[in-house]
């Protein structure tokens, strides 16, 4: 057993080591970039089906198995760059922005969301509807097209002013990438829930819509009796102040936030 394990060893050069390390970064690095995202449950589901493919043709020598099943697998790699095509996008943008590798700061999380909050408290207590969108890990970008581009810093005094009643960008939705406004008046898919709220509005269905296909957390602030809701993950929360917006975003906002940060506002939740 040593013997052939120090034959094995005997066999490895430096070179083999670097090609083996620049598969394994590679492997890696697309896990890294669809993490969080529905590219995830595609990619597991496809390299099942190949690793069972290859195994049964390997075990019952399958010949024409084996036969159509390599002369499918450069279709495959052909196929792989269209169906990921927006990880593979939204990957290039990261690259192409310095730092954005790097785990967001707490401090510009908290100020990010405390921001939010505070011009959602303004929006709810002047009576204006608002929808303000914060990116995850997948790509909003086929959405952020439908707007205009703002690529703004984001402060409360720019949410008011876009959601002022008379504004041009005030129907649609803002979307928001870390601490910068991307675009404004963008156009979001609805909730086709059979299990909604009669009394839900365009925004809140809009809201439901974005969260059900992405990681993304929605913001809504209802024009008919101004209150403030949250939707992550296709759920819904209701009639928080400010001090509960702020904590809830904050949670849902890190890196490893997950559906248990909607306990402790169960008595909220509304599908």
């Amino acid at each position: 057993m040593l013997s052939t394990f120090a034959d094995l060893l005997s066999h490895f050069s430096f070179s083999s080591v670097l090609d083996i390390l620049l598969v394994g970064l590679i492997f890696y690095g697309l896990f890294y970039f669809i993490q969080g995202t529905r590219a995830v449950q595609l990619l597991r589901g496809t390299l099942f089906v190949v690793f069972l493919a290859v195994l049964a043709s390997s075990v019952f020598q399958l010949t024409a198995f084996n036969w159509l099943l390599s002369k499918s697998i450069p279709a495959l790699l052909v196929a792989i760059p269209v169906i990921f095509q927006p990880e593979l996008r939204r990957a290039l943008e990261r690259l192409g922005r310095p730092g954005t590798l790097l785990t967001r700061r707490n401090a510009t999380a908290a100020q990010t969301v405390s921001v939010i909050a505070r011009a959602a408290s303004e929006l709810s207590e002047q009576g204006f509807g608002a929808l303000i969108v914060l990116e995850g890990q997948t790509g909003l970008n086929d959405f952020i097209d439908t707007g205009v581009l703002l690529d703004a810093h984001l402060s409360s005094d720019l949410l008011l002013s876009v959601f002022f009643k008379n504004s041009a960008l005030h129907d649609g939705a803002v979307i928001i990438r870390e601490d910068r406004v991307v675009a404004a008046a963008c156009m979001l898919p609805l909730s086709e829930s059979p299990n909604l709220d009669h009394d839900l509005g365009t925004r809140h269905r809009a809201a439901l819509g974005i969260t059900e296909s992405t990681d993304a957390i929605a913001v809504v602030v209802s024009e008919e009796n101004n209150t403030i809701a949250v939707a992550h993950n296709g759920r819904l929360v209701r009639r928080l102040d400010e001090g509960e917006l702020n904590r809830l975003l904050y949670r849902l906002h890190q890196p490893s936030s997950n559906v248990g940060h909607w306990l402790g506002l169960d008595e909220k939740v509304k599908k």
